[in-house]
């Protein structure tokens, strides 16, 4: 075939004679990259390759990390873990080899990207974000992704997701926003982890972590600095308080002092706040895991304590008058999973309350069935959201669309064992949730949240709209 036949075969003839002209509209002082770009978006973005391997989350555990390739570009993702993991939530495939990281390696989960989803989605348009991640539902069959694994699935979802917004020439927020239907993107209000306790860290208080809400502040960068500066003074009252080995952190970077009560905790972070001068912008949050120390039907607010003396016991009642308490002592406006997960009876009466919003996570696991029921039975106002135990973009869009349509609260949360994927920044601002829970201004894993949520929030410009006293919205 001569050079003319190719070129009138392929009428590039035609798009040349387009690009040159473009190039000389644009007086471009390139041509020949203008050219080349100019070309390159005539032609449709596809999938030729999912790359995945084995790498190291923040504690040290093996996850999953994945490189989608198109015929354009790579676009990488990996996924975070949790401590531990529900029956009601997507399954995390391991491994299961006590001899290789004690049994919590991925290799399977990889291997099933590399050889079975990545053969499955070849040729697929990574706009077409739905029909991916249904293409790897209908591969794996299973109701909770136990095949192929929802670590391996949720991996591969996420960096289709940024090659989408990267063919759409769009930010990945914006890409979100486009998926679900939102108009109007918005900037989070962080819940910043200032103690951590429970099985977070190593120290004797019962819940697992006291976070602070700058919900005052009138822009994110503000959010970011109120944050911060808690953070280092809450640091200078626990050294003065409790003594300078008392300031280590805990797996999500908040402090671990070794308080034992709510109150003593609690009564830190309130110093801390009121030496910043923010008092009336920033509110605390709660995270009370209570399901850790659930003992038949009561409470052992000590059994973090080496030395428990068996006196310590709450009934359900007492809790509910303990949080009551609190919340009318402390700027306390939200309480996270305050009673057992399958303690739906008494953490409907606390949300009756209205005493503040009641947010559930080992309650839901971000599961719409559980969802549904809490909604049915007004069991809590505020859906924790974990992507990983959802396990596709597609699904958690559809899962915040249902906590929204209850006119619910909705926190977009890291997990423990978190990466550097900051994807969770641009899914909070592009689902407009209001809330973003990535742990400590501390720690590199957790700042590539709220570092990207500065990058957004400067893109946006004029355009940026904080959620500050709409948190809920």
């Amino acid at each position: 075939m001569s050079v003319q036949e190719y070129l009138d075969k392929y009428m590039l003839s035609r798009k040349l004679e387009d690009a040159v002209n473009a190039a000389v509209r644009a007086k471009t002082t390139d041509p020949v990259l203008f050219i080349s770009n100019h070309m390159k978006k005539g032609v449709q973005s596809v999938i030729t390759k999912v790359k995945a391997r084995q790498i190291l989350d923040s504690r040290g555990i093996p996850t999953v990390e994945v490189d989608l390739f198109t015929n354009k570009a790579m676009f990488r993702a990996s996924v975070p873990s949790g401590n531990s993991s529900g029956m009601y939530e997507a399954v995390e495939l391991r491994d299961g080899d006590k001899g290789v990281y004690l049994g919590n390696g991925v290799a399977k989960a990889v291997k099933n990207i590399n050889e079975k989803i990545s053969e499955a989605l070849i040729g697929m348009d990574p706009t077409l974000q739905s029909q991916i991640d249904h293409a790897m539902i209908d591969l794996d069959k299973t109701e909770k992704k136990g095949e192929l694994g929802a670590n391996a699935i949720l991996a591969v979802s996420i960096a289709a997701c940024k090659a989408g917004a990267a063919e759409k020439e769009v930010p990945l927020y914006k890409h979100i926003a486009d998926l679900s239907g939102k108009s109007s993107p918005m900037l989070p209000v962080p819940a910043f982890t200032v103690i951590s306790g429970g099985k977070h860290a190593g120290n004797n208080l019962a819940i697992e972590e006291i976070m602070i809400l700058p919900i005052g502040a009138s822009r994110f960068e503000e959010a970011l600095r109120m944050g911060s500066e808690t953070y280092h003074h809450l640091k200078a009252v626990i050294t003065e308080k409790c003594g300078p080995h008392n300031c280590n952190v805990g797996e999500d970077g908040g402090f671990a002092p070794n308080v034992s009560s709510f109150r003593e905790a609690l009564d830190l972070v309130k110093e801390a706040i009121s030496r910043t001068g923010y008092d009336e912008k920033i509110k605390i949050a709660l995270d009370v895991a209570a399901t850790n120390f659930c003992i038949g039907k009561r409470y052992d607010l000590d059994f973090q304590s080496p030395q428990k003396s068996g006196q310590n016991f709450k009934s359900a009642e007492d809790m509910i008058e303990l949080y009551k308490e609190l919340c009318a002592e402390y700027p306390i406006v939200s309480i996270e999973d305050p009673f057992d997960k399958e303690d739906w009876e008494h953490i409907k009466i606390i949300s009756s309350l209205g005493i503040c919003q009641v947010v559930g996570d080992d309650l839901l696991m971000s599961n719409a069935k559980r969802i549904e029921k809490a909604v049915t039975e007004s069991a809590c106002n505020a859906l924790l959201l974990k992507v990983n135990q959802v396990g596709t973009v597609t699904e958690v869009i559809e899962v915040v669309k249902q906590a929204k349509e209850a006119h619910w609260g909705v926190v977009t949360s890291h997990r423990s064992g978190e990466t550097v994927d900051s994807f969770i920044a641009d899914l909070s601002v592009g689902l407009a949730v209001g809330q973003i829970k990535a742990g400590a201004p501390c720690r590199g894993e957790r700042l590539e949240k709220y570092n990207q949520l500065l990058r957004i929030e400067e893109e946006l410009g004029d355009q940026a709209v904080y959620a500050g006293e709409d948190w809920r919205q």
